[in-house]
């Protein structure tokens, strides 16, 4: 699996962006989709994940109501669209795919292959 993102840049606080990660896999819907993000000089972070068949989502408690994560199996692509973006979210974000079981979701670990990542940067 390769992971591609793409879609990130610099808005102000309150604005929005929106996020894709394409995929090029024949089987992309054995996958959960995550996306992770690392702020400067802080540890790489579970933002959300998808399950399979896009049914169940998860979140950071930090993006709750703001952020919403999706995808489309046929296109081999995750989304991850940001609203009422803040100075704090800025940081490098990645998307990721997991084989392992749903339980795992928020774990780093638990996801085989990562995108290159791509800047968000939430200006005050």
């Amino acid at each position: 699996v390769q992971l591609q993102a793409s879609g990130g840049g610099l808005v102000q606080a309150g604005g929005s962006l929106a996020l894709s990660c394409a995929a090029s896999v024949r089987t992309y819907n054995r996958y959960v989709m995550g996306w992770f993000r690392q702020a400067p000089g802080g540890e790489r972070e579970f933002v959300a994940t998808l399950s399979r068949n896009g049914g169940s989502a998860d979140y950071a408690d930090s993006v709750k109501g703001r952020f919403t994560i999706s995808r489309d199996n046929a296109k081999n692509t995750v989304y991850l669209r940001m609203n009422s973006l803040k100075p704090e979210d800025t940081a490098v974000y990645y998307c990721a795919a997991s084989t392992s079981i749903w339980g795992l979701r928020g774990r780093e670990s638990a996801y085989s292959t990562w995108g290159q990542g791509t800047q968000v940067t939430v200006s005050s």
